[in-house]
């Protein structure tokens, strides 16, 4: 190659400039290149892409769709979620309000059997001290009049009289012993 140059600079002639009629054949094949390859294949490339365009700003519109949906979906989500919250705080306010309320009426009703089963207990230790009272009256009253009729040594088994001296004497003992308080 070397060989080419040194022969061309012998003959004066600039070996990078072509010929002028090889330079007119290449600029007219050019523009015939160009023309057809402008005329043809442009609009294809030019179809597809405004397809690739139109495809693309669709996805994002629909991925813009898809997330005002999705916020949508989130926001009723939340709502929904507040909306549970608030039940659940009002349903445990019941459920205390009405423990509050059993509770209370539990210790009503279990001050109404106190106080019933008191009244019975103080009811019945009235009764067993009448009961006593009146077992020791004739206990007394018999050990009375046994006594009596051994210290008067006439015997007191007629009943109305026995009756009124052990009333006689029991009515002195109560009187000396409320005198007594």
């Amino acid at each position: 190659m070397s060989q080419l140059l040194t022969i061309a600079a012998a003959e004066g002639e600039n070996p990078l400039v072509p010929p002028i009629p090889e330079l007119v054949i290449g600029l007219i094949a050019f523009v015939i290149v160009f023309g057809f390859l402008a005329k043809k294949l442009l609009p294809n490339i030019n179809k597809v892409l405004e397809e690739r365009r139109e495809a693309i700003e669709g996805g994002i519109e629909k991925a813009e769709a898809a997330q005002t949906e999705a916020q949508s979906v989130l926001e009723q989500y939340k709502a929904q979620l507040a909306e549970a919250r608030h039940e659940a705080a009002r349903l445990r306010q019941e459920a205390q309000e009405q423990g509050a309320t059993l509770i209370a009426e539990m210790r009503a009703e279990g001050q109404r059997q106190r106080e019933e089963i008191i009244a019975a207990g103080h009811a019945q230790i009235e009764a067993d001290r009448k009961a006593a009272a009146s077992a020791l009256r004739q206990d007394v009253g018999k050990l009375a009049t046994e006594l009596a009729g051994k210290l008067v040594g006439e015997s007191l088994e007629d009943h109305a009289r026995q009756s009124r001296v052990i009333d006689r004497f029991l009515d002195e003992l109560d009187q000396k012993a409320e005198a007594t308080r």
